[in-house]
Order: structure tokens, then C-alpha cells, then sequence
């Protein structure tokens, strides 16, 4: 008798196990290449980090900058710097070290930080695009709508709101059982491999989940969308030549970073089955984790003529203290 039930009592262990650790497969067909991998991307890190943290060092530096619009510039920089420091970091230790695993809590903290402030990210860049469309199409109506309390207002509204969606997203997730396997065929603990990995009824999650994703991205492309329709149609009407070619010049840097953006996020999250995904999405969040917080700095400010004055005059007071 001893010798059939002793089997059953270690399935029965093998069943209730729960899985530890995770494993983040990245890229396995250029694991060869992981130091070429870690400058790179190192690089593409410190130039976004450095890039944005010049915004928001300028922008509460300098007086003349603590407008609404510039408000809202260095509250996106900021959430940039901590939107790809919840990625780049750990892959950087996986080119440099090999190392893959990630534990379960930590898995799962990384996954609410970037659904958090990506999901933040959008919401901003809707209000900031609703700013834009006041100062170009509204004018007159702009400073008597906007100032620093909306703005600081509108920024609170927008985390407010992310954060309640994706806390109960992740209590969902933390709910479920995870017996293995557990390998995320990723770069970073993304929420929609984790949940495919589940031996739980997933159903109600990846429902939540397609619906909480959808909302954040697709509402504020919309507002996105609706704003520099309008704007592109006051440029338009414009009467100098001069005017509304340096207009465009600036809408075209700003529609191509956003179409990056919201490219790759709908290609990733909007999807009903989150299994139709897996094997698709490293790439194009790659666009928003390398590339996009790259390009943002120069994009949104660093070209502005008011951002080169006042990054003068910073320094050349820094030099007078000297």
C-alpha cells in the first residue's frame, strides 16, 4: 500500500507548487552578441535619462518656462525617465551578465510600473495635445482655461486614473496560480505573457486586461487625433507662406513620434486573445522603450528656440558663479 500511495502524495506536491522565479527569454537568438546589445542600448538609455532631465532641470530653472505647456513637457520627461527605467535596467543585466531569472514579486512589480505610467504617458499626452489645441485654435480663450493649478490638476487626473484601473488589474493577476511553466518569452515581465503562463481560468483577466489597455490608448489617440486635426486645419488658414511651413515643420516631428507610439501599443495591447501576441510584441515594444524616449527630448523641446534660450542663460549663470 505504501508503495502506491507515496506516489500520489508527491504529485499532489507537484500540483500545489507555485512558481518562484521567472525567466525572461529576451532575444535568444542574439544572446552572442550581449556586450554589442548592452552598449547599445546603455547608450540609447543615457541619451534619453540626459535628454529629459535637461527639460526638466530648464524648465524649473527658468522662470519663464513655468508655463502650462512646459509644466506638462517636464512632467512627460520625468515619467519617461521612470516609464523605461522600469525595463532598460534589468535588460541591460541580461546582456551583461546572462542572467534571466527575475522573482515572482519583482516580475510582478514590473509589470504594474510600466502598464502604470506607459498607460499615465497616454493620458498626458492627451492633455497635452487638448493644451496645444487651446493655444493655437482658442487663443483667446487660452489663459483664462489654462494655468498651473488645471495643469497640475489635469497631471493628477491623469495617474489618478491609471491607477485605479491597473491596481485592480493587478489584484486580478496576483489572484491567479502560476505552476509553471515559467518562461516569459520577453525582455521584461510583460503582463499579457504572464497571464498566458497562468494555470487558472484566465478568461475574466484577459478580459479586464483588453478592456483597461484598449481605453487607455484608444481614448487618448482619439483626443490626440481630434486636437491636431484642428490644429492642422488653423494652420492651414494661416495667410504667410512662411507661418504655416514652420507650423508643419514642427506638427510633422510631433505626428511621427506619436504614430511610433500609438503604433506599437495598438499592434500590442489591442487584441482580444492575449496568446495571438506572444510572439509578436518584442519589437514593437522595443519602439517605445529604446527608440520613442530617445527621440522625445529633441522632438517636443530641445528644438524649441525658447528651451535654447533659456538653457543659455542657465548656463551662462552657472559660469557667472563661478
Amino acid at each position: 500500500m505504501m508503495t502506491i500511495r507515496e506516489p500520489e502524495r508527491t504529485v499532489g506536491v507537484k500540483n500545489e507548487s507555485t512558481v518562484q522565479e521567472f525567466i525572461l527569454e529576451a532575444f535568444p537568438a542574439t544572446q552572442h552578441l550581449g556586450s554589442l546589445l548592452f552598449l547599445e542600448h546603455l547608450l540609447a538609455y543615457l541619451a534619453s535619462i540626459v535628454g529629459n532631465a535637461v527639460i526638466i532641470l530648464i524648465t524649473w530653472a527658468d522662470h519663464r518656462l513655468q508655463t502650462p505647456m512646459y509644466v506638462l513637457l517636464s512632467t512627460f520627461s520625468f515619467c519617461e525617465c521612470c516609464f523605461i527605467t522600469t525595463v532598460i535596467p534589468k535588460l541591460l543585466s541580461i546582456f551583461l551578465s546572462g542572467r534571466q531569472t527575475i522573482p515572482f514579486p519583482a516580475c510582478l512589480t514590473q509589470a504594474f510600473f510600466f502598464l502604470f505610467i506607459g498607460a499615465g504617458i497616454f493620458f498626458l499626452i492627451a492633455v497635452m495635445s487638448l493644451d496645444r489645441y487651446l493655444a493655437i485654435c482658442k487663443p483667446l480663450h487660452y489663459a483664462s482655461i489654462m494655468n498651473l493649478r488645471v495643469s497640475f490638476l489635469l497631471i493628477f487626473l491623469c495617474y489618478s486614473l491609471s491607477f485605479i484601473f491597473f491596481t485592480g488589474l493587478m489584484l486580478k493577476v496576483f489572484q491567479l496560480s502560476f505552476c509553471g511553466p515559467n518562461i516569459i518569452s520577453h525582455f521584461f515581465c510583460d503582463l499579457g505573457s504572464l497571464i498566458h503562463l497562468s494555470c487558472s481560468n484566465t478568461s475574466s483577466v484577459e478580459t479586464y486586461f483588453f478592456f483597461v489597455t484598449s481605453f487607455a490608448i484608444l481614448l487618448s489617440l482619439i483626443v490626440t487625433i481630434t486636437a491636431y486635426s484642428n490644429i492642422v486645419v488653423t494652420i492651414l488658414r494661416l495667410p504667410s507662406a512662411k507661418e504655416r511651413q514652420k507650423a508643419f515643420s514642427t506638427c510633422s516631428s510631433h505626428l511621427i513620434v506619436l504614430s511610433l507610439m500609438y503604433g506599437s501599443c495598438v499592434f500590442i495591447y489591442v487584441k482580444p486573445k492575449q496568446a495571438n501576441r506572444l510572439d509578436s510584441n518584442k519589437e514593437a515594444a522595443l519602439v517605445n522603450t529604446v527608440v520613442t524616449p530617445v527621440l522625445n527630448p529633441v522632438i517636443y523641446t530641445l528644438r524649441n528656440k525658447q528651451v535654447h534660450q533659456a538653457l543659455r542663460d542657465t548656463l551662462s549663470r552657472m559660469r557667472l558663479q563661478k
